[in-house]
């Protein structure tokens, strides 16, 4: 009985964290279906955002370098697999989205 206890709070715990994970993300998440490659803590197809978080940890220059490859697209600094340009998002929304990857 302790056991289950314990499991179902620890269950709960990871629970609300996610869900406030996912309460904080921008809009633009959504529109721009980022979750199709990303997720906040692991790879899918792209880098887990806490990964990207952890490599630019530190760089002055990472918030200009994210915004625009997010705008533009890239490849290479996560391996083979390129990342598409989003030339519909707009520079503010990602901005909001590259704020909500480096503060994880």
């Amino acid at each position: 009985m302790k056991s289950f206890f314990v499991g179902a709070v620890v269950m709960a715990s990871l629970s609300f964290s996610v869900n406030s994970v996912a309460a904080d993300m921008p809009a633009a998440v959504k529109t721009y279906n980022c979750l199709g490659c990303h997720s906040v803590a692991k790879k899918v197809v792209g880098p887990g955002w806490k990964d990207v978080a952890n490599k630019y940890k530190g760089d002055a220059g990472a918030r200009d370098k994210l915004i625009e490859k997010m705008m533009k697209g890239g490849k290479g600094a996560w391996g083979p697999m390129p990342m598409p340009a989003s030339p519909k998002m707009s520079k503010e929304e990602s901005a909001q989205l590259v704020d909500f990857i480096l503060a994880l």
